[in-house]
């Protein structure tokens, strides 16, 4: 049985999907306050529900009697409810379950963290960082993805990549190079790091299958469009003003996750790619599936 936590997220929900495709038994920990028709989905797969949060450390012991690995793809960036923080849900409710997992007697942990390169001294990192090493250091057998930049999140309208209106925000000079990944293909790598012993005791940084600037990706979404875009630049220093002065620390992460961008972040795959033959999805087709969508809308 495999618990997978942040089941009704992104991330979690295609790895459910994923993982019940090839006839896995899952387990998902949902809350009181989770969108009930992203419960619906799971649960109409066979996905077995449990009730818990990461921010109760009960709920977490009782989710994971009977399993046998944890996946853990949880976050308060994308779905903060009431409560939730970085460092509560992030930090301190990771630790819980990495806990939890070890009482339990999991005979495998997966945890989804970001890139190495990304981050520097800001909320997100400080917890991720902190789980990685709770979880190397838990004598469990563990698997850290390590991803970057989701194509999903960071060239879609809601941070700045408008591809609907043909307007595009970006993130310092728009020419540092991004691996830009699909969460599609994280969730092929941690359903791979199940049986792929390639991947026992390791941190795996994972990019997509090209390394493109954010001003290459736009000409990339006018060449399938065949339309211009319009562009728009924010600078750097706008960027650590929002973080020096941010009200919380979803606001300073964002900040700071922005600036990371704007760095840019490469990941050679050619290794990992010869041990995990995953096909990667290209920000064309990412770009043709998008506009694909609002054609069929118009």
């Amino acid at each position: 049985m495999i618990l997978v936590v942040g089941a009704t997220g992104f991330l979690g929900g295609q790895i459910c999907h994923q993982l019940r495709h090839e006839g896995h038994s899952v387990r998902g920990l949902v809350r009181a306050s989770s969108d009930p028709a992203r419960v619906a989905g799971i649960k109409n797969i066979g996905v077995q529900l449990v009730e818990g949060d990461l921010k109760e450390a009960a709920s977490l012991s009782a989710a994971c009697q009977g399993i046998d690995t944890v996946v853990s793809t949880a976050s308060a960036t994308r779905s903060r409810q009431s409560g939730d923080s970085i460092e509560a849900t992030d930090g301190r409710g990771q630790l819980n379950l990495v806990k939890a997992a070890k009482r339990a007697g999991v005979s495998k942990y997966i945890y989804v963290s970001f890139s190495a390169h990304i981050g520097e001294d800001d909320p997100l990192t400080r917890a991720k960082r902190s789980v990685e090493s709770e979880v190397t250091g838990s004598g469990l057998n563990y698997t850290i993805l390590r991803p970057t930049f989701f194509m999903e999140s960071w060239l879609e309208p809601a941070l700045g990549f408008d591809y609907r209106h043909r307007s595009v925000h970006i993130y310092g000079s728009g020419q540092n190079k991004v691996s830009w990944l699909s969460l599609g293909n994280v969730a092929d790598f941690t359903v791979a790091c199940l049986e792929n012993r390639a991947a026992d005791n390791r941190a795996l940084d994972i990019g997509g299958p090209e390394a493109l600037s954010p001003l290459e990706v736009v000409g990339i979404f006018e060449a399938v469009s065949g339309k211009h875009f319009r562009v728009e630049h924010v600078n750097e220093e706008i960027l650590r003003n929002q973080q020096d002065t941010a009200a919380d620390s979803l606001q300073e992460t964002f900040a700071a996750l922005m600036l990371a961008y704007a760095k840019g972040d490469v990941i050679d795959m050619t290794q990992t790619l010869r041990e995990f033959p995953i096909r990667m999805t290209s920000v064309k087709e990412y770009a043709e599936a998008c506009l694909s969508e609002v054609g069929a809308a118009h």
